[in-house]
């Protein structure tokens, strides 16, 4: 559902606008390569993706990308899949990413926080020290360009470093957070044979430490390609046998040797929730997301030397990579290791307090979480220094807007995002010269045709449609690991719209060029022929006090009708009495429609989520339609399996 909100929440300044880097590029473009010099961002996105070469060429000459052998064309093949950027160009993503120890070796390249919220920096000169330390002796350890590396690591300098070194010797970085379980593990590195493993010892996460030596020890019985194991003893617990230690092999004073590698060469491996079986491998390249990342970072973030980026992430999540990509444009990036509500719900803002960051993202489930906790930002901590808050993993809902424009600073730029592991970029967000509407995303980001279409495959204003990419992305996935035929890459967003990216969610393009996300399309709710995103369900019900979280699913029965369940957990001390339920049916009557009113309303123990915070509704919907456990859902990718039992149980119990 739509709602069309006429006046702005948030107007940029002129002088905000004159300053922004998207309005000198603007500018430079025009004089340099025909972007039009006037329209402002409308124009200026219409023609980067009419001419689609001539604005990716723009963006690798004003951000000075480095080709040491040059390219050919910028784009040899824009079918999808399979589009060819670049042809012939060479270059190394990691020599961008530190270039700025040549100018500012002593300024803080990192700062890290942990839960004790202290700050500790690590200058751009020691970073690039120690990769290439690092990159050497991977080097000597027999690591080659397109061996993969792989890290079983929280958000911590060491991280960065390893996957920096990993990138300068062409090799191909992947990564787990350490609250991930064995099985979830191998159930990605398995799939991609590394040859170097990084782990730490354990982890503190809620005051409290997390030994994970045993399931080191199960990882390295696993991963029979591993001829490496590199120990961080974060815990400070001494090297298991045969392990390699962090500080001997970054201790030399090494210049980095950036291996030229072709424009398309794998940088890393994410992953897909694997909700429903393993995670995809999702592969992107080097050169794409160089590129990509320079274009969001530098253009829509208006991140540049002078800024301080915090996004609360962990490493198992592709917005641990987006953050790193901070450093391509000169940018402090902010690492949070710890709980992103420890030892209260205000943390997150205490760090981007006392890390001075200029732009703080974090997801709109924790915006949420604040809101219900009656945290005040603005009231408990110095946030001057904040220009940006950006939201994403979820549609930041209109109370999550409002709730940032009043408790943290009515001139706040409030950036909510969305895109996708599978291209680690965004469709669709921040544009700093823009005005913010309430439930909105400003735009649909540069080179990206961003389109809502029908099942016809007819484009559609200002109507729920389906979210497609009509053109190629550098960073979309250059292929899916072990898919040698590409029918896996092809099936999961090709299938659909023969030659145009399905991503699977609903959204609605406005009338005034704004984006509205709706929740994921493959657990659409279809009620007497209307379709309806979960998260409008969500947005209305989880007002109420009483609802701390709650899922929907709708589910088409064998005799043609249509079963459409709401779970809910409430909170602490709540009751899902007559007067609660008559509350949930006149809310979703009211603001929604009578259709959305759901056929049950079920108090359950918790939600479960994926290991990356998602609520899982499609898993659970099979399992409601008798689809047993270990087929409806990937153990390993839940954040807490024993929930899905009583979804389960209640499958069975229901007539």
């Amino acid at each position: 559902m739509t709602t069309v909100n006429p006046q702005p929440l948030w107007q940029p300044t002129p002088e905000r606008i004159d300053r922004a880097r998207i309005t000198r590029f603007q500018a430079w473009a025009a004089e340099h390569h025909g972007a039009p010099a006037d329209g402002g961002y409308a124009a200026l996105h219409q023609w980067s993706v009419e001419e689609l070469e001539t604005f990716w060429k723009a963006v690798t000459e004003w951000f000075d990308v480095r080709f040491s052998t040059p390219y050919e064309r910028v784009l040899g093949d824009r079918s999808m899949p399979g589009a060819q950027w670049f042809p012939g160009a060479t270059l190394n993503y990691a020599e961008h990413a530190l270039r700025a120890a040549e100018s500012r070796a002593d300024e803080p390249a990192l700062l890290h926080v942990d839960e004790t919220h202290e700050p500790r920096p690590v200058t751009w000169a020691e970073l690039r020290r120690q990769a290439g330390s690092l990159a050497a002796e991977l080097r000597a350890l027999g690591v080659r360009p397109g061996d993969r590396v792989s890290g079983y690591l929280p958000n911590i300098p060491q991280a960065v470093v390893a996957f920096l070194a990993t990138a300068a010797v062409g090799g191909v970085w992947t990564s787990c957070a350490p609250d991930f379980g064995a099985r979830s593990v191998l159930d990605r590195f398995q799939q991609v044979e590394p040859v170097v493993l990084f782990t730490v010892d354990g982890y503190r996460y809620g005051g409290k430490e997390h030994d994970r030596r045993d399931i080191v020890a199960e990882l390295r019985r696993e991963l029979p390609t591993v001829r490496a194991v590199v120990h961080i003893p974060l815990l400070g617990t001494e090297a298991p046998d045969g392990a390699l230690e962090w500080s001997a092999l970054t201790a030399a004073d090494t210049e980095p040797v950036f291996e030229q590698v072709p424009f398309d060469h794998p940088l890393w491996v994410l992953y897909s929730s694997g909700t429903t079986g393993l995670p995809k491998a999702i592969v992107q390249s080097q050169g794409g997301i160089l590129v990509e990342h320079l274009k969001q970072l530098g253009l829509h973030c208006d991140l540049g030397p002078e800024d301080r980026f915090f996004w609360y992430t962990s490493t198992g999540w592709m917005m641990w990579n987006f953050l790193v990509s901070g450093l391509l444009t000169g940018t402090t990036i902010v690492l949070y290791d710890g709980s992103p509500g420890y030892p209260d719900t205000g943390a997150q803002w205490r760090i981007a307090e006392r890390t001075g960051a200029t732009l703080y993202g974090t997801s709109a489930a924790y915006v949420m979480a604040c809101r219900k906790a009656g945290v005040h930002p603005s009231r408990d901590y110095d946030l001057s220094t904040v220009k940006c808050v950006a939201t994403t993993g979820s549609p930041l809902p209109p109370d999550g807007f409002r709730w940032l424009h009043e408790e943290v600073r009515h001139d706040l730029w409030i950036a909510s995002v969305s895109g996708g592991t599978d291209v680690c970029s965004c469709f669709a967000g921040a544009v700093p010269t823009l005005p913010v509407h309430v439930g909105e995303l400003q735009a649909p980001c540069l080179g990206t045709d961003l389109q809502s279409w029908d099942p016809s495959g007819n484009p559609l204003t200002d109507e729920v449609g389906e979210l497609v990419v009509t053109n190629p992305m550098p960073s979309m996935p250059i292929h899916f690991w072990n898919d040698p035929d590409g029918s896996r890459y092809h099936d999961s967003y090709f299938d659909t719209y023969p030659g145009v990216w399905r991503h699977g969610d609903w959204i609605t393009l406005t009338s005034r060029g704004s984006v509205v996300i709706h929740g994921r399309s493959d657990s659409t709710l279809n009620r007497q022929g209307v379709r309806m995103g979960s998260a409008d369900i969500y947005e209305a019900v989880e007002r109420l006090p009483e609802i701390k979280e709650s899922l929907v699913v709708g589910i088409e029965q064998p005799d043609g009708g249509y079963w459409m369940p709401l779970f809910v957990h409430l909170a602490p001390g709540a009751t899902l009495d007559d007067d609660l339920l008559t509350r949930i049916k006149q809310t979703i009557r009211t603001q929604l429609s009578p259709r959305h009113v759901p056929d049950e309303i079920i108090e359950v123990p918790g939600i479960p989520h994926t290991l990356t915070g998602k609520r899982i509704e499609v898993p659970v919907k099979r399992l409601l339609q008798g689809t047993p456990l270990e087929k409806a859902v990937n153990p390993g990718s839940i954040d807490d399996l024993d929930l899905l039992a009583h979804y389960q149980k209640l499958s069975r119990t229901r007539p």
